[in-house]
């Protein structure tokens, strides 16, 4: 408590007096678990720098290594893309940010306000759920009419996020994060030093039945068997689909859920050699190949697609967050949101500004 006490005192003495005004353009900071994209209304360019997140939390390490590296790109991006100097600054930080608030909210409240106080941006740990609109809202606005499917399906570094139009589900299910559950369970290593194949017969039916564990709360949130997908996202646009065209000597834009299977069940008893010349990987690559092969597999039965159309997509969540009000108007009442973020977590972002003293 006088951890908290001391940390929303900082606050307050850090935004007391402030005056700022609502600029005629918006810039937003897409803050994943690898990397800062920017992004602007009042410019078609993207800038990015690579920081790793994920690491630091997973060794319980926190995130204030990363607090300097994060300051310096709010400042540096915006002027590496040539965005105007008077734009309304607003960052969102998705699944490394969730789980950071998760670990210790108090902690990364005390990282947010220096992150502001240094670098002038105001930083949202944004929900899950909220993440999956702004992945419908991107893939909508780059395909349009090519968009067929009532869902999209974005497998991240951290996260996992199925979304439409009317929202959706998130998991810390990304293609890291998953590994590392694999890793755990079967191995019982950290992934740095985990090598997850060749699996036998039984383990291979344990990882199936843990990733089938991954999903009770999607029954609740999606219309299970009413669902189409489109995967958009680079585990599977360019590792999954184009391993599954080299084993089946095709060339298509969709993956069928029985063939994905046939193609665990093949590569699950190979080393990862032996899988990268299969499929036409390198060694990096094929690390990852098997787990986000059953990450899909999972997804696809939970939601009862029985295939998957594939779209390549350079796809952010800076349209999503560049046309949120919500998030903007709480960069007029940011210590009431930090003030709620140390005691609600990511729950903070869904509260009302309007009702901040």
């Amino acid at each position: 408590m006088l951890r908290l006490l001391a940390a929303l005192a900082a606050i307050f003495a850090l935004f007391s007096g402030s005056t700022a005004t609502i600029a005629a353009c918006r810039t937003a900071f897409d803050m994943g678990s690898s990397g800062i994209r920017a992004g602007s209304t009042a410019s078609t360019a993207t800038a990015r720098v690579g920081i790793d997140y994920l690491d630091p939390l997973w060794a319980g390490r926190g995130l204030a290594e990363t607090v300097a590296p994060t300051v310096a790109a709010l400042r540096d991006l915006p002027r590496e893309a040539g965005f105007p100097a008077d734009c309304a600054a607003l960052g969102g930080g998705f699944s490394a940010w969730r789980l950071a608030a998760a670990q210790d909210s108090v902690a990364l409240v005390g990282h947010l306000a220096r992150i502001r106080a240094e670098s002038g941006v105001p930083v949202l740990v944004i929900p899950q759920d909220q993440e999956g609109r702004y992945g419908y809202f991107g893939a909508r606005a780059l395909l349009g009419e090519r968009l067929q499917t009532s869902h999209i399906i974005d497998i991240g570094g951290g996260s996992l996020q199925i979304a439409g139009a009317e929202g959706g589900f998130g998991a810390m299910l990304g293609q890291k994060a998953w590994f590392k559950t694999l890793c755990g369970t079967l191995r019982e290593r950290p992934p740095e030093s985990c090598v997850l194949q060749p699996l036998s017969d039984d383990q291979l039916a344990r990882a199936r039945t843990l990733a089938a564990a991954q999903w009770p709360a999607l029954p609740a949130v999606l219309p299970v068997g009413h669902m189409s997908l489109t995967a958009i996202s680079r585990p599977v646009t360019r590792g999954v689909l184009p391993a599954l065209n080299i084993l089946q000597g095709r060339d298509e834009r969709r993956i069928e859920g029985a063939a994905l299977s046939a193609a665990i069940d093949r590569l699950a008893g190979l080393s990862l050699a032996e899988t990268a010349a299969q499929t036409g990987k390198n060694f990096d690559d094929a690390t990852f190949l098997l787990s986000t092969m059953l990450l899909l597999e999972s997804a696809m039965r939970a939601t009862g697609a029985s295939e998957v159309q594939v779209a390549e997509l350079d796809l952010t969540n800076l349209p999503g967050l560049l046309a949120d009000d919500r998030a903007f108007a709480w960069t007029q009442r940011y210590a009431c949101y930090l003030t709620r973020l140390a005691t609600q977590g990511e729950a903070a972002y869904a509260s009302d500004p309007a009702t901040c003293r």
